[in-house]
């Protein structure tokens, strides 16, 4: 495998990111682009120097036989061509959130186990340097144990029905859109036994979730998320400990990170100024794996993905409460 060959189903404006950071990598290259939208996949292509387009997913997996594929349409179609992939023994990196409830990641994991195929939920925050930092201070007890971790996330999204925040046909809703954010990097921190749970949310009048709030009670740490589509929050993590805090802006995209002592006095501060684009490291991440013959990463293994579609039941529970 000299150079590995990427094919991307959906043309939207994430995968021109995806794109864009493949060509920052050595001996990798996204061979074609596939969309429902012929025309899509074609600009698409021309925009990025591609030899091949499709206007069909099926007809791009048969025709190239890519190494691996990125998907990166909306969530409502994540699991079916996930699965198109899977069934033919192509491995996926998938766009977040990569299912809508873990009925959907259930079956996908037990196929991909059957077929001996990798898949990976695109968590890029999770590969991110400041978030790492964050990782390594708590690990090497810094603050001492976790006590408390606090995770907002939140934006007023352009308030259209028929877009992929508001309309349900889409995948949309903020659990899926941000919340995944807030509980799949308090969950890489806090790496510890979740002992209960409790969630609550708001719903919209298009039928989908607009807020959301998730208490977690770990083994050692006591976890509070709150996540937005209807209004503006401060994009901030913040962990507490006996012995000071650690504290993340906009940590979903995190640059940089902050320890302090508990006097408030600041200890480190951690600036990422090597990173160009965030994907390199998930694109990494699953080529390394595919080449070892894994069928999982250890960085987002299936397990956290499941975990987090099972949050997705839980906050669809709420709608009719």
């Amino acid at each position: 495998m000299n150079v590995f060959r990427f094919g991307i189903m959906g043309a939207g404006g994430i995968a021109n990111k995806f794109c864009e950071a493949v060509s920052l990598l050595d001996n990798c290259e996204v061979c074609a682009i596939s969309s429902k939208s012929c025309d899509r996949a074609k600009n698409f292509a021309a925009k990025h120097g591609l030899n091949k387009y499709y206007g069909s997913y099926i007809e791009m997996l048969e025709a190239e036989k890519p190494d691996c594929v990125y998907i990166a349409v909306t969530p409502n179609d994540h699991y079916r061509l996930t699965m198109m992939c899977v069934e033919r023994g192509i491995p996926v990196l998938c766009e977040k959130a990569m299912f809508q409830n873990s009925d959907e990641a259930k079956k996908i994991f037990e196929t991909a186990a059957r077929n001996n195929v990798f898949v990976m939920e695109a968590m890029w925050s999770r590969f991110l340097p400041a978030v790492n930092k964050a990782k390594t201070w708590i690990d090497n007890g810094e603050i001492g144990v976790p006590e408390i971790s606090q995770f907002s996330i939140g934006f007023a999204a352009p308030e259209d029905k028929e877009n992929r925040y508001f309309n349900p046909l889409l995948g949309g809703g903020a659990a899926k859109d941000i919340t995944v954010y807030a509980y799949e990097i308090t969950t890489y921190l806090i790496d510890q036994k979740i002992k209960n749970m409790n969630v609550s949310a708001v719903w919209g009048d298009s039928g989908v979730d607009i807020n959301n709030h998730i208490s977690i009670e770990f083994e050692y740490t006591l976890a509070d998320m709150m996540a937005s589509f209807m209004t503006s929050i401060d994009d901030k993590m913040i962990i507490y400990g006996k012995h000071g805090k650690i504290v993340i802006p906009k940590p979903h995209y995190a640059s940089e990170c902050f320890l302090y002592d508990i006097s408030g006095n600041l200890k480190e501060h951690f600036e990422d100024k090597e990173t160009v684009n965030g994907f390199t490291y998930e694109i990494s991440e699953a080529m390394e794996c595919i080449k070892s013959g894994k069928t999982e990463s250890s960085v987002v293994p299936w397990e956290v993905t499941t975990a987090c579609s099972e949050l997705f039941d839980k906050i669809a529970e709420t709608k009719n409460q």
